[in-house]
């Protein structure tokens, strides 16, 4: 989906990088212009002699094709890639794709081949579940209320990201612009994404969407309060690499004119922001946010406006956010509407909606089923609460999906729901009966947790590709409830871990096992509202221990440093948090920090400055509270190359993987 793409990736690997010439679809693909992998790579797949090549060159058509929503030509080419011997990563691409095109038997056999391949059915039970139940929606998908139809705005190009203005027209994201090769966003080749008005005279309108567009940047996904005088809005943007994140940017209408818009003051460096939208009451507002300290994923989480700026952003609880994806929040009322692939659904992300009860508590979310779902990307509902409705109609509005049925990528579709005719019942006879006792309802909140390792692609290499997760036999759980003594946890005969939750409640679970790194987790129960029609609510958390690789160099990703400098850089503090938190669940190894440079520049200039680099690692975390004796710096220089290229000859991508900092367990 291109209105997630434009949220997940950063924008540029560097401007440099793309003004060379590509002459092979291989480094088109590298560099992330698929469009342009996609005109080059068949011919060199026809020419190439060694299949295993050819199945290099067809796996990367797959992910060029699956990146611009060419399902169909996907399919067909991570077929290729799997019957030329890729492996694994093209089979997971086949079945994804397949449940996408929601050819759920074949995608199960795929699920299941998967399994089988790579030695973990758990990895993919949630795959063959929801296909079996999204078979079962699609039969009954003509009793379902809704009605859609494409708007009459989409185009070939992405539309996404729907708001209602006030007078009646829709505000939507798109990159349907005309192109020029300093406005071309790589990814895609089309224009960056701009916010524009569905057939709109309004001058005050259109001057207020031209005044936010920008050039080189990505803006999308606009939102007004209820009385229209705070606006706030998603801009991607960044020249230096620390900066390529997507913000919430927000602008208050002052005696008639807009203020200069502003990041809103909550946002942390090298964290996305995305997707808001106003409580229809009030300055509060909703957004999605990939933020570590989140569930997993993308979350949703509010924010109110105060007198100093926005509020720190509040974590919505488990029953709607996973440890997945959630994104494109829109209230209702009381009702929220988001779309996930965390919960289950019928493909790629669904819509689902849950009601506010009292306290701050949600209900246990629904599926809106097809037509409003289907196997590809479904997102961005919003009721229309503006335009008049027909006397039948009980509820209408927009949202946004990449099936295949529209102009092209991602499309806005208007939606209608129907009030249906009362079923006409024929009354029995009356018989009257002693009025049986009225059992109570019993709720219980369950959570299974799996203790997991992760299968690498090379099982002695820590820094090799995960292929998946496999659950860990006999591991170990502590748990801790709220201020309560600790205690430890049986495992069943699944090697997971199942526990009946207190309402209102904080989880905390330490999981171990000999020759793997100790985790945390946390579980909440706050926030989850009991619900008569789901009385028993289940819940799985996944905790993630790592193999212990005594004396092997692990990189840690997103360190970087200012040219000729060695001082810590914000952008790579999540990273060392990361570090830290992991030397505090293991209060017993020690570690040896290390920083490389690549082969440019004098020998003696890289030792030295990597030594710097990496003594100023080793300082962060002495600040942040680990003992001096459990940390040892050690700067290579260029003495330890990842890519042994010949220096002159050597590209940007194999210099900036040498330059590069790692860790490794020494005791």
């Amino acid at each position: 989906m291109r209105a997630l793409t434009i949220l997940f990736i950063l924008l540029f690997v560097g401007s440099c990088t793309y003004m060379q010439k590509i002459n092979d679809g291989s480094t088109a693909y590298d560099r992330k212009q698929f469009s342009l992998a996609i005109k080059m790579l068949p011919q060199e797949y026809q020419s190439e002699k060694s299949q295993l090549n050819k199945a290099k060159l067809a796996y990367m058509l797959a992910e060029s094709f699956d990146r611009t929503l060419q399902n169909d030509q996907a399919i067909e080419w991570y077929k290729t890639a799997y019957d030329n011997g890729y492996g694994i990563e093209s089979l997971k691409g086949y079945a994804t794709s397949l449940k996408k095109a929601e050819r759920y038997e074949e995608a199960k056999a795929a699920f299941k081949e998967l399994g089988i391949e790579l030695g973990s059915p758990y990895e993919f039970r949630k795959d063959i579940s929801s296909c079996d139940i999204a078979m079962g929606w699609k039969k009954n998908e003509n009793d379902n209320a809704y009605k859609i139809k494409a708007s009459p705005f989409n185009s070939s190009s992405a539309e996404y990201g729907p708001y209602i203005y006030r007078d009646g027209s829709v505000i939507y994201t798109s990159d349907k612009g005309s192109t020029n090769e300093e406005e071309v966003y790589k990814w895609t080749g089309n224009r960056f994404s701009d916010l524009y008005a569905s057939e709109s005279d309004n001058e005050e309108l259109n001057g207020l969407l031209e005044s936010i567009n920008t050039p080189n940047n990505n803006e999308g996904t606009l939102s007004f309060n209820k009385s229209q005088d705070l606006m706030i809005f998603t801009r991607c943007s960044g020249e230096d690499k620390a900066d390529h994140f997507c913000k919430l940017y927000y602008s208050e209408l002052i005696e008639g004119d807009w203020s200069e818009a502003r990041v809103a003051e909550f946002t942390k460096v090298g964290v996305n922001y995305g997707h808001p939208t106003f409580h229809h009451a009030g300055k509060i507002v909703f957004f999605s946010s990939n933020d570590p300290d989140g569930w997993g994923g993308y979350d949703i989480y509010a924010s109110e406006l105060g007198e100093e700026g926005w509020k720190e952003p509040r974590l919505l609880g488990r029953s709607i956010n996973t440890e997945s994806d959630e994104k494109f929040p829109f209230l209702d009322g009381d009702t929220l509407y988001f779309a996930s692939d965390g919960h289950t659904g019928m493909g790629g992300l669904d819509v689902f909606k849950t009601f506010l009860q009292n306290e701050k508590k949600w209900t246990a979310v629904q599926n809106l089923l097809p037509p409003i779902n289907s196997g590809h990307d479904d997102f961005g509902f919003i009721v229309d609460r503006i335009n008049p409705k027909g006397t039948e109609i009980i509820q209408q509005g927009y949202f946004c999906s990449s099936r295949p049925l529209g102009e092209g990528n991602d499309d806005v579709y208007t939606f209608t729901k129907i009030n249906p005719p009362p079923k006409v019942v024929e009354e029995p006879p009356v018989v009257i009966k002693e009025k049986p006792k009225v059992k109570a309802i019993e709720h219980k909140i369950m959570l299974e947790v799996f203790v997991v390792e992760k299968i690498l692609q090379n099982e002695k290499d820590p820094n090799s590709k995960v292929l998946g997760k496999r659950p860990i036999s006999a591991a170990l759980l502590d748990m801790k409830e709220n201020n309560a003594k600790t205690q430890k946890v049986k495992a069943n005969n699944k090697s997971s871990f199942t526990i009946e939750l207190k309402e209102e409640s904080d989880y905390y679970f330490f999981a171990s096992k000999n020759n793997y790194l100790n985790k945390n987790g946390s579980f909440s129960t706050k926030g989850i509202a009991k619900d008569d029609k789901n009385p028993v609510q289940k819940f799985e958390l996944e905790i993630v221990l790592d193999k212990i690789y005594k004396d092997k160099e692990i990189v840690l990703e997103n360190i970087y440093y200012d040219y000729d400098k060695w001082l810590i850089r914000t952008d790579a503090e999540p990273t060392l948090s990361k570090l830290y938190l992991m030397l505090s669940q293991n209060p017993t190894i020690k570690i040896q920090l290390a920083s490389h440079t690549d082969c440019r520049g004098k020998d003696a200039y890289n030792l030295s400055l990597s030594q710097k680099r990496a003594q100023s690692a080793v300082d962060y975390l002495i600040k942040k509270g680990i003992q001096t004796d459990r940390l040892t710096a050690i700067g290579y220089g260029e003495n330890s190359l990842a890519v042994n290229c010949n220096c002159d000859d050597c590209d940007e991508n194999q210099h900036q993987a040498n330059r590069r900092t790692t860790f490794k367990v020494i005791d």
